[in-house]
């Protein structure tokens, strides 16, 4: 385990004035402080999170000493507080300081000389006499008697924040989100702020909402829940959840009798933020958002199939001896049938595992349809696929975000139904990882005159998000679908892609040591100690040396689940310490440790930074002074300041859910019994087919075992398919191969 760098004390409370500010974030808080502190004869430095904080102030904090290897001795404070300076010298420098529109060094310093420590009060209570001063007219005395009022608004907000037992990096972003209002929303309903605010849940909104005052059986406190328990439903991939799971899931949750429960739902039921519907003949309750997305899916790819083929009709038999002329390539039949059958579709689905041809079936249809200048948009539902959608098809590829043209303000897209995509076909590649409310918006910004082509794995994992898009796609009948099944001779010496493949067909791959090199290994580890032990030196010594690959870079360690000592979060600990033990400068932030050097994984959506949850990047250096790490991703430099590295987690082990439409030179999947809960068919297969050059599994034979027979799998709850079914609806094409 890796030590801190900074030795901890315990909390304490220092207090003092502050003389200088070095440094402030406005949007995020973050400030550094220089601090004249009682019994401490050099300034101290104070590094904590404010809404503002001027020289002059006197500030209480409480938190620890820290030694920071960079700038020695500081105090990091857990709670800030500033209050309103006394002295004339702190007077002076608060006024001077800018804080106070209208008010520099020279006006500070007449304003003190006129009023001395009651100048305050006469902002306040008697602007009048401030233009008394030489220099201030009725114009600057309004100015400042509007900023101070303005500042004493935000001292009294986060007062009483800190008061009911919010910290001060939340207390900012509260006070960012409600400003002037911050007070009266928490006290009207508390729970707005697990809507509102990010980094808050329903759980942090109930605390407060606790020392507020309010009792568990609180109507509004029971109607919040409702949505709690089917976000929680959502975070578990489902849309909805039947009427009879959700009343005892929000009681548990909610510590209230079912009755209640019951009656809060009415009232969401009238209010129409849940929406009731049946998936067959189950009764369920859905967020009214996702019952609105499904809806809007389904209606949206049913338009599109009635509409009229964007392109003239090619004959097939025609287009493919040609293209094949053009590219070299000879297509199988079942090849040829999935282009045939795409040239004369508006709407069509592709699926198949690794090595049997998707890519070589887009690049013969892009190949025909360019020849008639059909104008095509390919897009990946991250970063990585997009790139690799790229390289394979030689034509630009975006992010769905970026096709989308995200608006960071808003979170939402400029593309839309009232500004549709510029394309008569769109390709979209990985589609088993997008969720129902990225569908939604993708659907809705393509004109009813293209067409769509959909690709994907099926059998992998579903998205992390709500639904299961491809797979309702493919079930619902109401356009064309070619599953391909034929691995192709050159994909078929792949030891990955026939061990993928047995896996998905519920198979045990071949596990004996492969004679000679091989792309495919099993190490066997009885115990989680010993497991833990061997990804350790799999991946810091034998796969570098053997194989000329670099730790961090090349090879990911993907664990089923987070939790437990061979999980994602206590590997990462232990690779972090072993493969970048002596990062330079270091913070400590929400559980973590960050340095330079490190791998780190974005875990939500950034629309300003333009980052999304999955990617991954490197930290390029920890600046405590600024109170900012920059890390790269994809060759873009992204600064964070240190209260928003609650977005960023160490990367070294990710979850195999996370590593979802991303592609690693080489993986490392430990499996042992103790992930039973999380041992899968489709998440061992989705594992497997995320290494391109090596994939090495560790572990017990027993839990490979289990998960290469186990498909049950937790169903989601979801009404798409029902709704993509009815008359005219196209039956699925089959398999191919």
């Amino acid at each position: 385990m890796r030590k801190r760098t900074a030795e901890s004390g315990p909390s304490e409370r220092i207090a003092g004035l502050i003389e200088r500010v070095t440094f402030h974030g406005e949007d995020s808080g973050f400030c550094v402080l220089r601090v004249k502190v009682r019994s401490h004869r050099d300034l101290v430095t104070v590094v904590g999170h404010a809404a503002t904080v001027a020289a002059g102030e006197w500030v209480t904090a409480s938190g620890e000493w820290v030694n920071d290897r960079t700038h020695g001795p500081q105090f990091r404070a857990r709670f800030l507080q500033t209050t309103q300076p006394s002295s004339i010298d702190g007077v002076e420098k608060y006024l001077g300081s800018g804080m106070i529109h209208g008010i520099g060094p020279v006006y500070a310093k007449k304003l003190v000389r006129a009023f001395g420590e009651r100048v305050f009060d006469v902002i306040e209570k008697k602007p009048a006499r401030l233009r008394e001063v030489e220099g201030i007219g009725p114009v600057r005395a309004k100015r400042i008697t509007a900023a101070y009022a303005e500042q004493k608004a935000v001292r009294e907000i986060m007062v009483f924040l800190h008061g009911h037992g919010v910290g001060t990096a939340r207390a900012v972003r509260i006070f960012r989100t409600y400003g002037a209002d911050a007070v009266e929303v928490m006290t009207e309903n508390p729970y707005r702020l697990a809507r509102d605010v990010r980094g808050i849940g329903f759980k942090t909104a109930d605390t407060i909402a606790m020392r507020l005052g309010l009792e568990k059986t609180a109507m509004v406190r029971v109607r919040a829940g409702i949505a709690f328990a089917l976000g929680e439903a959502m975070d578990e991939g489902h849309c909805g959840l039947p009427h009879g799971d959700l009343l005892p899931r929000a009681a548990a949750l909610l510590e209230v009798p079912e009755e209640l429960v019951s009656t809060a739902l009415d009232l969401e039921l009238h209010d129409r933020t849940v929406i009731a519907d049946r998936v067959g003949d189950t009764p369920c309750v859905f967020l009214a958002g996702l019952h609105g997305a499904e809806k809007g899916i389904a209606e949206r790819l049913r338009a599109l199939v009635r509409g009229v083929l964007p392109w003239p009709r090619i004959a097939p038999d025609k287009a493919i001896p040609w293209i094949e002329e053009r590219t070299g390539l000879a297509l199988a039949e079942s090849q040829r049938e999935a282009v045939a059958t795409a040239l004369g579709a508006k709407v069509m689905v592709i699926t198949g595992g690794p090595g049997v041809g998707k890519t070589t079936i887009v690049n013969a249809i892009l190949g025909i349809l360019s020849v008639k200048r059909v104008r095509v948009a390919l897009a990946a539902p991250t970063g990585r696929a997009a790139r690799r959608m790229s390289e394979a098809t030689g034509r630009e590829a975006k992010t769905i975000h970026r096709l989308l043209e995200v608006d960071p303000r808003s979170g939402g897209f400029k593309r839309n139904a009232g500004n549709p995509l510029d394309c008569d076909l769109l390709v979209v590649d990985e589609v088993s990882m997008v969720d129902v409310p990225l569908m939604h918006a993708l659907v809705r910004a393509l004109p009813e005159s293209s067409a769509l082509l959909v690709v994907g794995d099926v059998d992998q994992l579903p998205s992390v998000g709500p639904g299961q898009v491809l797979a309702d796609m493919i079930a619902g009948g109401a356009f064309p679908v070619v599953r391909l099944t034929e691995v192709f001779r050159q994909a078929a010496r792949s030891r990955i892609i026939v061990s993928a493949h047995c896996i998905n067909e519920g198979v045990l791959p071949d596990l004996d040591p492969p004679e000679g090199d091989s792309d495919f290994y099993f190490v066997p580890a009885d115990e989680p100690d010993d497991a833990v032990q061997k990804v350790i030196e799999l991946v810091s010594v034998r796969m570098p040396r053997r194989f000329g690959l670099d730790p961090v870079r090349d090879i990911q360690v993907l664990c089923p689940m987070n939790r437990g000592g061979v999980g994602a979060r206590s590997l990462n600990i232990e690779l972090q310490a072993v493969l970048n033990p002596s990062g330079s400068r270091r913070i400590e932030r929400f559980g973590w440790t960050f340095a330079g050097g490190d791998k780190v994984m974005q875990i939500e959506n950034d629309y300003d930074k333009e980052v999304y949850n999955g990617d991954i990047g490197y930290i390029e250096d920890v600046d405590p002074e600024q109170g900012e790490v920059s890390a790269r991703f994809d060759g873009r430099r992204l600064v964070y300041a240190f209260g928003e590295l609650d977005a960023l987690v160490p990367a070294y082990a990710t979850t195999i859910h996370k590593s979802q439409g991303s592609e690693y030179s080489a993986v490392v999947i430990p499996m042992m019994k103790q992930h039973y809960v999380m041992l899968q068919r489709n998440l061992l297969y989705t594992g497997v087919t995320r290494g391109r050059r090596l994939v090495v599994l560790v572990g017990q034979r027993r839990a490979l075992a289990i998960a290469v027979k186990s498909v049950a799998g937790r169903r989601r709850w979801s009404k798409l398919e029902e709704w993509l079914g009815g008359p005219g609806s196209h039956a699925a094409a089959g398999d191919a191969g």
